[in-house]
This record gives structure tokens, C-alpha cells and sequence, in this order.
């Protein structure tokens, strides 16, 4: 594998002269955001809203030819939301999604065949107070910060590296599915106190999981998924949405220092039907967030330690398993956001790192260095970055890598991405 560097300092000067040209663009693009609502009064009412994800990769060795960086435009996520109120206590919220924007149709395959949209929430919502609130319908399992982040409020573009969850790990509901986008049908209690003038939240969630067949599939007796998640917000409060949450708040929510754990189980929610195995993730994450006074910058510092428990070495050898990754993982990252505009937004430089150890296969990692360009917080900004290491590689699902079967070995890869985020 040769490296041109000449190639890729080309892509550095390029990524430079973009958010060049995007800075001077501030007489020309207005300034103000708003959201669409009808609103009856405060206990009725109905949002519409929209968020958009493009980016531009360069993949090494990802052309036709094997030998080439790949050079592709594609759409991330392309999504409609819809929410609102029929009653003080009663809300809905309903979401859809372009669940398969980036996949090639093939040759002579219609618009149809590439560009599915369909539901990805769809929630009734009783919410009573505080304390005690109840979600049901289909919705994001609560276990890790990253999940509930979404792609969109991720302190950077890409902000899913570790191995997923079964519910973003599937492709699909029912037999032989465990849910899709991180999202399951099920029954979600959520709620908050203020112990000693911190807050506590805490989320419990009982889901469908893994469905089987008589005859295909681990889970014959139709075992429920359990899920939950505590988070402790030692400084100020995080007020999101539900049981939502951001990776970031640039600076917006004053200083944050969160502390969480969560997880989730299924009894025969891995392997297959003539090695079942238990499902089940445990999580530790962190969020801190300084600002550097009145007129100073924002420091944000995201880390997250992952341990799953899935089948064993057998069930790879089955047409029938529902092979998740088993072993360690870990991310951390930190961003610095500068305090003065330049043009319509603030330069925000940032680091990663993402380790992982499979039993299956072995230990991979992966650096990463970025730029994002903030116009609007999450509604609007666009990011650019190079990453390195092997833990993506060609085989994948779902964006899920697959080479975690026994001795298997990653594929180190180069990539370089500039993305554009906008949410209304």
C-alpha cells in the first residue's frame, strides 16, 4: 500500500480553501433560525422540522481499481421530524428517515430501489412531571451518550466508531432483526432528581430485541430486551429533550461535568440456533465542558468505555447467527472551540482516539484529526477531518465492521471527509 503524500496534502489545501470560502460568505447568508409550529395553545400544538447530513470521502484504496482513493458524495441522513401535543400530558413525536441513502442501487436500478424513506420514530409520549415520565412505541434504546446523541448532536461528524448496539447492529424488525438506527419497539420510563443541588436522571427501557423463527435465530422463546441508563450532572443541568441527550453544548449550558452508566440485556439475544448466547453491553461514559470565561473559548471532552458479552466462537460457523462483537472498546476526544467569529461561525479543532479488543479478533485502533466550522451549534456547521487505523475496513453491514470473526485482522485505511450538517 503506497502513500502519495503528494495526494494528500492536496486534500488538506483543499479542505482549507473550503471553509475559506464558506468564512466569506457571512453578507450573503441570513442569520437567523427558526422552526415551523402550529400552535392552538400551550397544551396543543404541532412542529415541523427537517435535517440534512451530505458529506465528501476519500477512501484509500477505495476506487473500482483497489489501488486508488475512492472519491464519492453521498447523503448521510436526510430526515423529517415531526412533533407536538394533544393534551397537557400527551405528546407524539414522528420521525422519518432515508434509511438506505448511501447504498448503490446497481445498474438500472430505480429511484425507488435507492432512496427508501420510512419511519424512524414513532412515540406516544406521557409525560406527567418530573419524576415520572412514559414513552412507548418504537424509539432510541437508553443505554450510552453516543446513541442518544444521534448523529446529529454529536460533538463531531462521525460520531459512531465503536461497535454498535444490537438495535443499530440489525437491519431490520421482526424475525431475524433487533431493531434499526439504534431504535426498538418498546416501553421507556425516564425521570429526575436534584440531590444536594446536582442532578440525577435515570431511564429504563423493556424492548422487543432480537426476534427468531422455529426455525432460525437464537431467541425461540421470545425473550424481552432490558435497557437502562443513570446519568449525573455534577454542574449544571443538561436540558434536552426526553431522555436525549448532545455531545456538546458549545458553551451555551455554562459548565458540565457528566457521569453515566448504562446497559443493556437479552436473554438468547446472540449466536444462533444451535449456539445461543446471551446479549449484553455495559457502558461508562463522560462529558465535560468548560467555558473559559465571558470572552473566552469552550473546552469539550467526550470519553466512553464499552464492554459487550455476545456468543461464542462457534456460532460464527452458522448461516443463522446474529454475530455481534464481543470484547472492549473505548473512544475519547476533545475539542476546543475559539471564542471569535470568523466570517458566519467559529473554527472548533479536535482529537480522537479509538481503540477496541475483540476476542474474536484481536485489537484495533484509530486516530482521528478534524476541524468543524460552527454556524449555528448542531443546526448548521460543517466539519472536516482525516482519520487513520484499522478499524474500518471493505467488509461491513450497516456500517457495522464484520472482520471480528476468529482471526480475522482489520484493514488499515486513510480516509478523508468534509461534511455539512443542517437541521431546521
Amino acid at each position: 500500500m503506497k502513500v502519495d503524500r503528494t495526494r494528500r496534502w492536496k486534500m488538506f489545501w483543499a479542505a482549507g480553501a473550503a471553509m475559506a470560502l464558506v468564512a466569506g460568505m457571512a453578507s450573503t447568508v441570513p442569520s437567523a433560525y427558526a422552526g415551523g409550529m402550529v400552535k392552538v395553545n400551550d397544551d396543543q400544538w404541532i412542529s415541523l422540522g427537517m435535517g440534512v447530513r451530505t458529506s465528501f470521502n476519500m477512501v484509500e484504496d477505495g476506487s473500482a481499481s483497489g489501488a486508488q482513493y475512492s472519491n464519492t458524495f453521498g447523503v448521510n441522513n436526510a430526515r423529517i421530524y415531526i412533533n407536538g401535543k394533544i393534551h397537557k400530558f400527551v405528546g407524539f413525536e414522528f420521525n422519518t428517515e432515508c434509511f438506505n441513502c448511501t447504498v448503490n442501487g446497481g445498474a438500472g436500478a430505480g429511484f425507488g430501489g435507492n432512496s427508501n424513506m420510512g419511519i424512524l420514530d414513532a412515540v406516544g409520549k406521557f409525560e406527567i412531571n418530573e419524576l415520572v415520565n412514559v414513552w412507548f412505541g418504537r424509539m432510541l434504546v437508553p443505554t450510552e451518550r453516543g446513541e442518544l446523541n444521534g448523529p446529529f448532536y454529536h460533538a463531531v461528524f462521525d460520531g459512531f466508531r465503536t461497535p454498535f448496539n444490537q438495535s443499530d447492529f440489525s437491519g431490520q424488525f421482526g424475525p431475524g432483526g433487533a431493531g434499526l438506527y439504534g431504535r426498538d419497539n418498546g416501553v421507556t420510563f425516564f425521570g429526575k432528581i436534584h440531590p444536594g443541588g446536582t442532578h440525577l436522571q435515570y431511564v429504563a427501557g423493556l424492548f422487543t430485541g432480537l426476534q427468531s423463527t422455529a426455525t432460525a435465530g437464537p431467541n425461540q422463546r421470545n425473550s424481552l430486551k432490558y435497557a437502562g441508563r443513570i446519568t449525573w450532572n455534577l454542574l449544571n443541568e443538561e436540558k434536552n429533550p426526553g431522555y436525549y441527550t448532545s455531545g456538546t453544548y458549545y458553551g451555551t449550558a455554562g459548565d458540565i461535568l457528566a457521569i453515566a452508566v448504562g446497559g443493556e440485556y437479552q436473554n438468547a439475544g446472540a449466536g444462533s440456533l444451535a449456539n445461543k448466547s446471551v446479549y449484553g453491553n455495559f457502558t461508562t461514559d463522560l462529558l465535560y465542558e468548560k467555558v473559559l470565561g465571558e470572552k473566552g473559548g469552550v473546552i469539550t471532552v467526550n470519553a466512553e468505555l464499552k464492554r459487550y458479552w455476545a456468543q461464542d466462537v462457534a456460532a460464527f460457523a452458522q448461516a443463522d447467527c446474529f454475530c455481534m462483537f464481543g470484547g472492549t472498546s473505548w473512544t475519547g476526544y476533545a475539542l476546543y472551540l475559539f471564542p471569535h467569529e470568523i466570517g458566519i461561525g467559529k473554527f472548533q479543532p479536535y482529537g480522537r482516539y479509538t481503540g477496541l479488543n475483540s476476542q474474536f479478533g484481536g485489537a484495533r485502533e484509530e486516530f482521528e484529526l478534524g476541524v468543524n466550522y460552527v454556524i449555528a451549534g448542531h443546526n448548521a456547521r460543517i466539519s472536516t477531518y482525516w482519520r487513520t487505523g484499522n478499524i474500518g475496513g471493505t467488509a461491513q453491514f450497516n456500517n457495522q465492521n464484520l472482520n471480528y470473526a476468529p482471526g480475522s485482522t482489520g484493514q488499515h485505511v486513510d480516509n478523508f471527509t468534509v461534511a455539512l450538517q443542517l437541521q431546521y
